[in-house]
């Protein structure tokens, strides 16, 4: 039925409850899970150009917290798939339009079927944001599994 599962994570509990039901999933269908994090581009808004507030110390600074926080969260998804016996292949995407890079990259790598959460980051970032989910649903040719 399904052989590449695609699996968003922002390293929200939420997007890990989403990636254990995926590895289930891919376990017993005997798949492969692709984990994909998506860096916004261009946050926080006055970061511009390797700088923030003028400082490239900063900028980088800002950048390696950014790299962290991906391999933070594509290692819990990998753990995950390692657990249910599930090969597993991490992607870190920087982009504007997070929705856009998850379903580009369930295109360049095969995936036919997306498991994500319902929601994953909260508060104002997520008023600001809108749902990735909803957009990915929206957008989306192929299935999505959605966990809440």
């Amino acid at each position: 039925m399904y052989k590449n599962i695609l699996v968003p994570t922002d390293g929200s509990p939420l997007s890990l409850k989403a990636a254990r039901v995926a590895a289930r999933l891919a376990g017993e269908l005997r798949a492969s899970i692709t984990a994909v994090y998506v860096t916004l581009e261009g946050v926080p808004s006055a970061f511009s150009g390797g700088t923030i507030y003028a400082s490239a110390v900063l900028g980088r600074q800002y950048e390696q917290l950014l790299e962290k926080q991906a391999k933070t969260a594509l290692a819990a998804v990998e753990a995950e798939a390692r657990r249910a016996g599930v090969p597993v292949k991490r992607v870190h995407r920087v982009a504007r339009h997070p929705w856009r890079a998850i379903l580009a990259t369930a295109r360049a790598r095969g995936c036919d079927l997306i498991v994500m959460a319902s929601h994953g980051r909260g508060g104002a970032q997520s008023l600001l944001l809108g749902s990735e989910t909803a957009k990915v649903l929206a957008h989306s040719k192929l299935a999505v599994l959605v966990c809440r």
